[in-house]
């Protein structure tokens, strides 16, 4: 690429040139989920950033690019302190294996859909044990106890392509 811009994260690609290669190539994201657990480990609450977008009002789990050159374990940090601050503290696990994988396509019917990309997502759990703050473009983070992200109420506030991932997390947890 000729020319990369430049913001507070570090170089990366303007946006002309991010649409060039979402149209030529899959992206890497990682996508968060942020757990309370307690003393014994067991999940207490999930957490989702309520966000004001043009549909309206929006929740969503945490959800970012990995960037050239950045490890997993180092995307997934930056991708926290971005959405819920420096001061989170995300408990990350030794071994990083993701507990699904997120394929999204932009043709509907494909898979998972995103009209924007082909995109292959890393999808982790993370417990977070210090002060969440929303930042960036959230308006609050809200923890829920994990059964209530089975009301369809709930469902139906979230991000329609963070939807299956927060289905597929729950039934790895176990919570049906």
């Amino acid at each position: 690429m000729s020319e990369i811009a430049s913001d507070d994260m570090g170089p990366w690609l303007s946006p002309e040139e991010l649409e060039f290669v979402r149209n030529k190539v899959p992206m890497l994201y990682v996508d968060i989920i942020p757990v309370r657990i307690d003393d014994a480990g067991r999940i207490e609450a999930i957490g989702l950033l309520l966000s004001a977008k043009d549909v309206g009002i929006t929740r969503s789990i945490i959800s970012g690019r990995v960037l050239f050159h950045e490890s997993i374990r180092d995307a997934i940090i930056r991708h926290i302190d971005k959405d819920l601050g420096l001061m989170a503290l995300p408990q990350l696990p030794a071994c990083l294996t993701p507990f699904t994988i997120g394929e999204y396509f932009p043709t509907p019917g494909e898979g998972w859909h995103d009209p924007r990309q082909h995109a292959v997502s890393l999808a982790y759990i993370i417990p977070v044990a210090g002060d969440c703050s929303a930042s960036a473009d959230a308006l609050e983070i809200t923890w829920f106890p994990p059964r209530d992200l089975l009301t369809t109420s709930l469902q139906s506030e979230i991000v329609s392509t963070h939807l299956p991932l927060i289905k597929r997390a729950l039934a790895h947890l176990g919570i049906e």
